[in-house]
């Protein structure tokens, strides 16, 4: 069974497009306030046996603020797994309602910007290093340039996936090589019971070595809403649904994406129950391509 992390997309910046991020996070914004924020819920999966820490250059000053915690709890780089994301820049400027969050670039440009500033704050903890949302159109899959420098870190490589197409993207991956070895060695990919498309090229990539990462394991928060399942998770859908994820036989680490102590403990909550008979939420299953424009529809709070 996989173990739970915590994602930071939505700690590290005052905006993201989880249903309901708006009225957890409440009216304070500030730089101080975000980052207070991050450190208790650190503390919170910390105290409840959470190792796996996932941050991104774009998600805002998460990168600096795992940093200022990792320093200030005097946690081992040996204690802990640390990965990181390159690919996507943080465009808001802590502005409410700026009509740009992020730009993507997958350019070798981009890594050798990026790069030395995930360095920079997670040095030593740096355990794995992420394309950020790879797919088979930014191109990144077919860029020599781009794949040889990512050869060339010195630390584990991996991708993470968007989009309906994630199961081509990762086939792809998978069969990439620089002078006979994988470029490649994680995938962290978005399976939940409304999108379990990618579950079978997930499986591919266990067997093939690769550690599965899962993310947005309650669909950007939908999963959280009472009645979004018609009672097919009962009561509690967010802990099933999570509960899911983590009974799926190719998954390494499911991550958290928790905004307060509150919903951290109810996915260790979650962590602990027996996961759902899959017959209870197979009926779930959505197209692919409506899943997919409905998160891209979903408005950043």
């Amino acid at each position: 069974m996989a173990v739970l992390g915590l994602g930071l997309a939505a700690l590290g910046r005052p905006e993201y497009l989880t249903v309901g991020h708006g009225d957890a996070f409440g009216a304070d914004r500030s730089v101080a306030a975000l980052r207070r924020r991050c450190h208790e819920v650190c503390d919170a999966a910390w105290a409840g046996g959470v190792r796996w820490f996932d941050a991104a250059r774009s998600y805002g000053l998460a990168e600096q603020f795992l940093s200022q915690w990792l320093i200030e709890r005097h946690i081992r780089p040996a204690d802990v797994t640390v990965s990181s994301k390159w690919g996507y820049t943080y465009t808001a400027g802590w502005q409410p309602e700026a009509r740009v969050q992020e730009v993507k670039d997958h350019s070798a440009a981009a890594l050798a910007r990026q790069w030395p500033e995930t360095r920079a704050f997670l040095g030593p903890w740096l355990d794995l290093y992420q394309v950020h949302s790879a797919t088979q159109e930014s191109g990144i899959l077919g860029d020599p340039a781009v794949l040889q420098a990512l050869a060339r870190l010195g630390v584990p490589v991996g991708l993470s996936l968007s989009g309906p197409g994630q199961a081509g993207t990762l086939r792809t991956a998978l069969a990439l090589r620089i002078e006979g070895q994988p470029v490649f060695h994680a995938v962290q990919a978005t399976w939940n019971v409304l999108e379990p498309s990618v579950g079978p090229a997930l499986e591919e990539a266990k067997a093939a070595g690769w550690t599965v990462i899962v993310k947005e394991a309650l669909a950007n928060g939908r999963l959280a809403l009472p009645g979004t399942t018609g009672g097919a998770l009962g009561d509690r859908p967010d802990q099933a649904a999570l509960a899911a994820a983590l009974a799926q036989p190719w998954a390494d680490v499911v991550l958290s994406g928790a905004v307060t102590t509150e919903q951290l403990h109810a996915n260790l909550a979650a962590a602990a129950a027996p996961p759902p008979d899959p017959e209870r939420y197979a009926a779930l299953a959505t197209d692919p391509d409506a899943y997919w424009s409905q998160r891209s529809a979903t408005p950043w709070t």
